[in-house]
C-alpha cells in the first residue's frame, strides 16, 4: 500500500544559516572586487594632467601679477594724495594764521572789525554769501577769504579721492590673496599627482624635461631672421642671454622669470617700457598675423592671452613656459594653447 506521508519541512534554523551564508558570500565577493587595486594613472596621463594644472597656475599667475601691479599703483597714488592733503592743510593753516594775526592787531587797536570776524568764521561759504550785504569787506579780505574757501574745497575733494582709493586698495589686496591661493592650490595638486609616479617614471619625466629645456640655439636659423626693429633685436638678444633661467611665479628677473616677466625685462634692456602682464602687453603696438611675425615681436597664446613670448623665427618662440621649466626655445605649435596674434612694439 502506497504511503501518503507529507514531505518533511526544512528546519528553520538550517534555512537561516544558509541564507546568512549566501549573503556573506555575496558580501565577500563584493569586498574582494573593491579590494582589487584600481588602475594607477601612467606617466603620460599624469604628465597631461600636470601640464594642464601648470597652465591653469600660469593663468592665475598673470591675474595675480595684474592685481599686484594695480596694488602698487594705488599705493603710489594714495601716498601722493595724502602728501597733497598734508601740504594743503598746512597752507590752509597758514592762511588762517594770517587772518588771526589781523584780528589780533585790530583787537589791540580797539576791537575786531566785523569783516575780520566774518573771515574767522568756521563756515567760509556762509560768510561769503552774507558778505555781499556788508560793506566792511575790502578787496584784500575778500581775496583771502576766497583762498581759504578754495583750499577747503580742494582738501575735501582730495580726502574723498584718498578714501575711494583706499577702498579700491582693500579690494585689490583681497583679490591678490585669492589669486595667490589659486596658484598655490594648482601647484600643490600637480605635485600630488607627480608623487603618485614610481621612481623610474619620475626619472623618465625628468629626462624628457631636460631634453625640452636644453638650449636650442643650435637650431638652424633661430634668431637670425630679420628683426622687427633695432630695439626688437636688442630685446630678443637680452632674452636669449637668459636661456636656462628658471620659471618662477611673479618673477621679473634677472635670476628667474614668469612669461610676461621675461618679455617686460627683455624690452627694458632695450630702453623700452612695456606693461607688466601679458594681457596688458597685448594691447600695445601693432597687431600681427603669424605670417607677419619678425624676430623680437611679442606672441600671445590661449583665448585669455595668459601666455606671451618673443618670436624667434622659423615658427619658434623664446619664452618662460611654466613651473618646472626654464627659459627656452619652443615651437609655436607645442605651447599647449592656440596662437592668437603677435604685437610689434
Amino acid at each position: 500500500m502506497t504511503s501518503h506521508r507529507r514531505p518533511k519541512q526544512p528546519n528553520r534554523t538550517r534555512v537561516t544559516v544558509l541564507t546568512t551564508a549566501a549573503a556573506a558570500a555575496v558580501a565577500l565577493s563584493a569586498n574582494a572586487a573593491d579590494a582589487t587595486p584600481r588602475q594607477r594613472p601612467g606617466k603620460d596621463e599624469v604628465k597631461a594632467k600636470v601640464d594642464k594644472l601648470y597652465e591653469q597656475a600660469e593663468q592665475a599667475t598673470e591675474k595675480y601679477n595684474g592685481a599686484n601691479e594695480k596694488q602698487q599703483k594705488l599705493q603710489k597714488e594714495i601716498s601722493a594724495v595724502q602728501d597733497s592733503v598734508a601740504r594743503g592743510q598746512q597752507e590752509l593753516n597758514t592762511l588762517r594764521d594770517a587772518l588771526g594775526s589781523l584780528a589780533t592787531t585790530q583787537y589791540r587797536s580797539g576791537g575786531i572789525d566785523p569783516s575780520v570776524q566774518l573771515l574767522l568764521s568756521s563756515d567760509p561759504d556762509d560768510f561769503l554769501a552774507r558778505a555781499s550785504t556788508l560793506d566792511q569787506l575790502g578787496g584784500r579780505q575778500v581775496e583771502a577769504l576766497k583762498k581759504i574757501q578754495g583750499k577747503q574745497r580742494q582738501l575735501a575733494q582730495e580726502r574723498a579721492e584718498a578714501t575711494e582709493k583706499l577702498k579700491a586698495l582693500a579690494t585689490t589686496r583681497t583679490e591678490l590673496g585669492t589669486r595667490k591661493r589659486e596658484v598655490q592650490g594648482k601647484l600643490a595638486e600637480a605635485q600630488k599627482l607627480l608623487n603618485t609616479l614610481t621612481a623610474k617614471e619620475k626619472s623618465a619625466l625628468a629626462a624628457d624635461q631636460q631634453r625640452a629645456d636644453r638650449s636650442s640655439a643650435e637650431r638652424v636659423g633661430i634668431g637670425h631672421q630679420t628683426p622687427a626693429s633695432g630695439r626688437a633685436a636688442a630685446a630678443f638678444s637680452a632674452a636669449r642671454s637668459q636661456i636656462g633661467k628658471p620659471y618662477v611665479r611673479g618673477a621679473t628677473g634677472p635670476s628667474s622669470y614668469d612669461c610676461s616677466g621675461l618679455t617686460s625685462w627683455a624690452y627694458a634692456q632695450a630702453d623700452v617700457s612695456i606693461p607688466r602682464t601679458s594681457e596688458a602687453q597685448s594691447g600695445i603696438g601693432t597687431r600681427l598675423t603669424r605670417s607677419q611675425l619678425q624676430v623680437g615681436d611679442l606672441v600671445f597664446f590661449f583665448n585669455d592671452l595668459h601666455h606671451v613670448g618673443l618670436y624667434a623665427g622659423n615658427g619658434q618662440i623664446l619664452h618662460a613656459p611654466r613651473t618646472g621649466t626654464v627659459v627656452r626655445y619652443e615651437s609655436m605649435d607645442t605651447i599647449g594653447g592656440p596662437f592668437m596674434f603677435g604685437v610689434r612694439v
